[in-house]
């Protein structure tokens, strides 16, 4: 009995000190999912933000605080509400940190002092940092009456592979986006009729940021104001490169899936590449035969249909370019925010992707003519007319080289696509 009894306080005191212990390690898990989710979270500000358009915060101060300019920027504090959403041993974290880098060096919470801020420009790097104190334990306060600190930390990565050759030693890494619009565009900026990306390095060459841009006025940049028109109106096959502006119709691969197929009740692959995702249709970005046109009818009266449907006109999502950051308000259609209205959200069907193709000769002959991507837009569609022009707003530029030697790509679902790295 003597026996039993010893034995019986050591098993206890184990059994006790293990129910501590993983409820540590469960709330130390708990601690690195909120991290995961608030790094990510403050990436997405940045990839939608245009922030890696721009060169240098020298030159846009004020559009580069107000993103991730200290603590009290947008991307910082979309961190830290995201984190102190997750429950961390049944609260909230008691601290959340946030850091900007370029990779090298240790991060600063203002990310207009990153000291290489035109690498930050094209790859920028995310840290957040999650506390939890004073995390109660049951029985380890036999021993003592401290309580314990969990932690973790995340990095997210935002790529955008314009001009990054300059640091990774010459060659482009070039973006391979899916559900891109099948709408290809020439490499010809509508506001100045010179190029959106060079050719050569995928430089970006329009690095600046409009608020109450003109429709089709001359100022290029982000918030850049255009009529994206119908480049079929005409007739297809079109003669020579089409006008700036103008897009072309793109071969798609089906099958392609719509959510949801509401274009005139048809059941078209093309049309539910816009209302859906075309999964299937492979533009490679800096690969010569990136992709392939379709110039055999004008699918004016298609777009217009799928476009009305995806973006739910007229009842659409509709975006304030008031002041920058811009910011997208749900429209009274909007499926997550039904009947709403005006509440500022940051995803909307609205934003597409378009693929640019190398513009700098005429388009080759015949009725499905492969081209070269040489870029991608993301574009904010306000409405669209009966014969497929669209009015839209410039989000995004993303450039990469004409060079077919890479042999490096970055896959997701956005042209600026996010992602989870181990931390510096």
């Amino acid at each position: 009995m003597i026996l039993v009894a010893v034995s019986m306080v050591a098993l206890i005191a184990m059994a006790a000190l293990s129910i501590d212990v993983v409820t540590l390690y469960v709330a130390r898990e708990e601690a690195q999912r909120a991290a995961d989710a608030a790094a990510l979270a403050a990436a997405r500000i940045l990839s939608v933000s245009g922030i890696t358009t721009t060169a240098s915060p020298d030159n846009y101060p004020a559009a580069w605080t107000s993103i991730c300019g200290g603590t009290t920027s947008v991307a910082s504090l979309t961190a830290r509400a995201v984190a102190q959403e997750n429950s961390i041993g049944g609260a909230v974290a008691s601290a959340v940190n946030v850091t900007y880098s370029t990779g090298s060096g240790s991060g600063t919470t203002d990310c207009t002092t990153v000291s290489n801020d035109t690498q930050f420009g094209i790859n920028p790097l995310v840290t957040v940092q999650v506390t939890r104190g004073s995390l109660p334990t049951l029985f380890s306060r036999i021993w003592s009456r401290g309580t314990n600190t969990v932690s973790a930390s995340a990095t997210a990565e935002v790529f955008n592979p314009s001009n990054s050759g300059t640091y990774t030693g010459g060659e482009v890494v070039p973006v391979k986006p899916r559900c891109v619009k099948p709408w290809i565009i020439p490499n010809i900026d509508p506001a100045t009729s010179g190029q959106f990306v060079g050719p050569g390095a995928g430089l970006i060459l329009s690095q600046s940021i409009i608020a109450n841009a003109t429709l089709n006025g001359t100022v290029p940049g982000i918030g850049e104001h255009f009529t994206l028109g119908n480049g079929c109106a005409g007739g297809c096959p079109v003669a020579g490169t089409p006008a700036k502006g103008n897009y072309i119709p793109a071969l798609i691969t089906p099958p392609a899936t719509a959510a949801p197929n509401c274009a005139n009740g048809a059941n078209d692959d093309f049309q539910n590449t816009i209302t859906g995702c075309d999964g299937n249709t492979v533009y490679a970005c800096g690969t010569v035969n990136g992709a392939q046109a379709d110039l055999t009818l004008n699918r004016g009266a298609e777009v217009s249909a799928a476009v009305e449907c995806r973006i739910r006109q007229p009842n659409q999502d509709t975006l304030d370019v008031s002041r920058y950051p811009f910011e997208i308000q749900a429209g009274p259609g909007n499926p997550i925010i039904a009947g709403a209205g005006n509440q500022v959200i940051t995803a909307s069907d609205s934003i597409v992707s378009l693929p640019i193709y190398d513009s700098t000769a005429n388009l080759p002959a015949g009725s499905t003519p492969q081209v070269t991507v040489l870029g991608f837009l993301q574009v904010f569609i306000n409405s669209t007319d009966s014969n497929g022009n669209m009015d839209v707003y410039l989000l995004n530029v993303v450039g990469c080289s004409n060079d077919a030697s890479t042999t490096q790509s970055a896959p997701g679902t956005s042209p600026v696509p996010i992602r989870l790295v181990s931390p510096p």
